[in-house]
């Protein structure tokens, strides 16, 4: 034999083998004699068809999967664990290197929030291929991408994932964006309100009308069932955190003396010109209270009364009383004068044939105790300081006695009170993964709940008697914006947003 095709031989035999070997093994993976399925069919009645391949380039196709139920699309599939066999209409793949194409054809009309997610890359098709809505065809840990789209009719879905080692996932999420249905500037007439109710605190996205009151009466108290839950209206739902609502009514008042009292947990305020101005304005984040307006009216009003639900608990109210009264109240006020004595002062006008006033106090709102008897004078202005040490909200209103016995009642008046030593939430800025409480007076049943800023409760910490200063470790909070509130089961004793470093 020629010494120099030995010598050939001898020095590329390795390289041969290898070729042999490599030849071998793609023979081997494009075999798959049980592969079923027409790669270019399309799933329909939101049941994907899934085409998978071993290769994360699609390159030897193994048969299909389906993904999805007749009732949504929305999928999560993790492909059994990584680097396991798993099973096709065919050959199973082996999870590592590997590509799957997802085809779905759907009519969909209207506006659409698509989320899609992978470990690896993934990709979306509207159009069967020919453009991609979303890309992030690349080498990653899990992560999602999300789209808001209008859409109209028959449309080609396709989803493309491949991995390439490590975890494996992918994920596929479809939401249709309810729109609410109405007229949000319409206001209500004979004492029924017109309620628009908006997602976010801003009257950020509209979503349906509600009504509130009665024929015979136009007071309300609302709560929207629970917090953390969702309010239905005419059209569309809202999530009973973040919302916010415009109750609108027209009114035509005959002459008399009116009483307006609003409440809210979180901010509220209202309006007599269509919004204006604003006669009551307590437009900021704190548990429930009350804010009285007392005013001579007539004529037709356009009354607007806007309330808005940042965290925690949810309520608004409205109440109107005409009755006259046996004086006018023209200032009817409660101020703090030191950290124990609220000072009460009041003026009135047309105190013909009247008797007395008696002051009257409640911590709850609902049930009062007389605290002073103020004698009728010919004088217009009047005070008292009531002094009463507590922490939290007080109510006051007058009570206001003619000389033939007949009583009315002023509007009530509110101001919250602290003791020496505040209760307090602190620091504002968490870097250890702690945060303290700290109060002056005991609280039974206490309990420290944190909230994410969409108003998910995240954790939460009772106490059966919580007095003096008490600790309360955060667990695994990524770094953000937090919203952490006391109460004792029934009122909300302090709010403070923190920030965790």
């Amino acid at each position: 034999m020629n010494p120099i095709f030995v010598s050939f031989v001898k020095r590329h035999v390795a390289a041969i083998f290898i070729l042999l070997t490599l030849s071998t093994h793609r023979t081997m993976a494009q075999a798959c004699a049980t592969s079923q399925g027409n790669q270019n069919a399309y799933g329909t009645n939101n049941v994907w068809i899934g085409y998978a391949y071993k290769g994360s380039a699609f390159n030897y196709y193994q048969g299909y999967v389906n993904e999805g139920s007749a009732s949504s699309p929305n999928f999560d599939e993790s492909f059994g664990g990584d680097q396991v066999n798993y099973p096709t209409n065919g050959c199973s793949v082996y999870t590592e290197q590997f590509s799957m194409r997802y085809k779905l054809t759907q009519s969909l009309n209207g506006s659409y929030t698509i989320t899609v997610g992978g470990d690896d890359g993934y990709r979306l098709s509207l159009d069967g291929g020919s453009t991609r809505a979303i890309n992030n065809w690349g080498d990653h840990g899990y992560a999602t991408t999300s789209i808001t789209v209008s859409l109209s009719g028959a449309t080609n879905l396709v989803l493309e994932y491949y991995e390439n080692g490590g975890g494996n996932r992918v994920s596929f999420n479809l939401v249709f964006n309810c729109a609410g249905s109405g007229t949000p500037t319409a206001y209500g007439s004979n004492n029924v309100w017109q309620g628009h109710l908006y997602q976010g605190v801003n009257f950020d996205t509209y979503k349906g009308d509600v009504t509130e009151g009665a024929t015979n009466n136009p007071t309300f108290d609302e709560s929207f069932g629970t917090s953390n839950g969702n309010y239905y209206t005419n059209s569309c739902y809202v999530a009973t955190e973040q919302f916010s609502a415009r109750y609108m009514l027209q009114q035509n008042l005959p002459y008399g003396n009116y009483i307006i009292t609003v409440g809210g947990d979180d901010g509220y305020r209202f309006s007599l010109d269509g919004g204006s101005t604003w006669v009551i304005n307590n437009w900021a984040d704190h548990a429930y209270t009350t804010s009285t307006y007392t005013a001579t009216l007539s004529g037709t009003k356009n009354m607007v009364l806007e309330y808005y639900e940042n965290g925690g608990a949810n309520r608004v109210t409205f109440a109107m009383s005409s009755t006259l009264l046996p004086v006018t109240l023209t200032r009817w006020t409660a101020t703090a004068a030191t950290e124990d004595q609220t000072l009460l002062k009041w003026a009135a006008t047309n105190a013909v044939d009247f008797d007395h006033y008696i002051i009257q106090r409640s911590t709850d709102g609902q049930n009062y105790q007389d605290i002073r008897t103020v004698p009728a004078s010919t004088i217009q202005d009047y005070s008292y300081t009531d002094v009463f040490p507590y922490n939290g909200m007080v109510y006051y209103r007058l009570e206001m006695v003619d000389i033939d016995g007949r009583t009315n009642y002023s509007g009530v008046a509110t101001l919250l009170r602290h003791s020496t030593t505040p209760t307090r939430i602190y620091p504002t800025i968490i870097e250890n993964s702690s945060v303290f409480v700290e109060t002056s007076k005991t609280i039974r049943q206490a309990r420290l709940e944190v909230f994410d800023m969409n108003g998910r409760r995240l954790q939460e910490k009772d106490w059966p008697a919580l007095e003096g200063r008490q600790q309360m470790a955060l667990t695994a909070l990524p770094a953000g914006a937090y919203l952490v509130r006391l109460s004792d089961f029934q009122t909300t004793l302090a709010k403070q947003i923190i920030l965790v470093r």
